[in-house]
């Protein structure tokens, strides 16, 4: 199958800093969204720390003989490594922190790993379906019960992260075989998209537009006219 990648990110409306950071393997292999947090200086880092890691870790060890789930685990706690370690040499840094969502593709197979509330979505004919759970408190409770869609939506603790990359204390990561198959569009993106833009429009403008080039562009667009409260990062990658 043919791969075609192509990826933005917009500082958004109110925002003076772009504290996410994306990368794109030129030979179509691997593709990262990172959202930083803890000050313009600190989230800045932690994104940029983690993506570089992360792309590093995955091209020197891209032929070692373990399995691609191992492999992307083993980069992503790298990257939590790091940024731990740049806290510990710059305190004004110790509350730096990030997201991150990673698509990968080896040995004829995807997989995806993320921390946080960045997300992996497919759209697979007219059905747009999100892959990755969001690791914040919130979704935590919507999955309890305790709280529904809409009142999730406005909630006061909405960004709250249960996980995220710069933890000495971090738990465990989500990494997992995904089913992606030709004619499929993915989306990775920040939380700048899915805070203005609900799911329905999500799928309404990645229907309407064909070319990934134009549909991030419009998504970026409709983020800022809902709101622009954050930075926005979307990734898209399309498989024919």
């Amino acid at each position: 199958m043919a791969r075609r990648f192509k990826g933005i990110t917009d500082t958004g409306v109110l925002r003076s800093v772009n504290q996410d950071d994306f990368y794109i393997d030129p030979d179509g292999r691997f593709c990262i969204v990172a959202d930083g947090m803890g000050g313009h200086a600190g989230g800045q880092e932690a994104s940029r720390i983690a993506t570089t890691t992360i792309r590093t870790y995955l091209d020197e060890n891209w032929e070692a003989e373990i399995g691609s789930d191992e492999l992307l685990e083993k980069a992503i706690w790298e990257a939590n490594q790091d940024i731990i370690d740049d806290q510990d040499t710059h305190p004004e840094r110790a509350d730096m922190g990030t997201t991150v969502v990673v698509l990968l593709f080896r040995d004829g197979e995807p997989w995806c790993g993320h921390i946080g509330d960045s997300r992996f979505y497919r759209l697979r004919g007219e059905d747009l379906e999100q892959i990755t759970e969001d690791q914040t408190w919130v979704a935590r409770a919507m999955k309890m019960g305790d709280l529904s869609p809409e009142d999730a939506r406005n909630h006061p603790w909405r960004h709250v992260l249960s996980q995220c990359l710069g933890r000495r204390d971090l738990q465990r990561l989500d990494v997992q075989r995904v089913d992606i198959q030709g004619g499929d569009r993915c989306l990775l993106c920040s939380d700048g998209l899915t805070e203005e833009v609900e799911n329905s429009q999500i799928l309404a403008q990645l229907l309407a537009e064909p070319d990934g080039e134009v549909a991030i562009q419009a998504l970026v667009e409709v983020a800022k006219n809902n709101g622009g409260s954050d930075n926005i990062t979307i990734v898209i990658v399309d498989e024919d």
